[in-house]
């Protein structure tokens, strides 16, 4: 049996997420186009047939278990405004990464992602019963590292060099993660932080 069980499909108050599927590709190539979304990532998604691999990549590794997709829908609106996914996938271990997140720009700092997290990590913890959720970002991406100590993970160290981005340079990547101890005080105060921005 899959240590993630298709289709999760998790709702908050203002965000959805459900399962990639090829019926959200047009929308998701359509967000993409916005260069400044690529710039710390190692795709270069603003490229329509980059991407598509990329999705179509994300649907073959769910498949095998190494990866699961997530298309995050805005409920009001119910409109497409990005993507994220579990992936380095370790159950025998029971740990995992959030990471490849990505939203049109008119989302960022709203409040989304901080919900987004909320929901992915209770699921995390509360139904994988995870011991630790790492989270990893581009040591020059100053808004993401705001972004993932401002959802309570702990920083770790930088390992160096470990990939090379789209354009060629070489990135340094900072490491993150929460852990099952920590998770009560994550999850309190991920949601204080939701109530203040209703």
């Amino acid at each position: 049996m899959a240590w993630i069980e298709h289709p999760v499909m998790l709702e908050g108050e203002r965000v959805k997420l459900v399962p990639l599927d090829k019926s959200h590709f047009s929308a998701l190539v359509d967000i993409a186009n916005e260069e400044k979304i690529w710039e710390f990532i190692s795709i270069n998604g603003a490229n329509d047939n980059i991407l598509m691999n990329h999705l179509r990549s994300a649907l073959l590794k769910r498949a095998t278990g190494e990866q699961y997709a997530f298309t995050v829908i805005d409920k009001k609106e119910n409109k497409v405004i990005g993507s994220t996914l579990f992936h380095n996938i370790f159950p025998e271990h029971r740990k995992l990464e959030i990471g490849w997140t990505w939203y049109d720009p008119a989302y960022w700092r709203t409040g989304f992602n901080r919900e987004c997290k909320l929901l992915l990590l209770t699921y995390c913890f509360e139904v994988l019963k995870t011991i630790r959720v790492q989270l990893v970002t581009d040591e020059n991406n100053q808004r993401s590292r705001t972004a993932i100590l401002g959802i309570g993970a702990q920083f770790e160290g930088i390992l160096r060099q470990e990939r090379i981005r789209a354009n060629g340079a070489y990135r340094n990547t900072v490491m993150y993660s929460i852990i099952d101890s920590e998770w009560p005080a994550v999850k309190a105060m991920l949601q204080a932080g939701l109530d203040g921005k209703r």
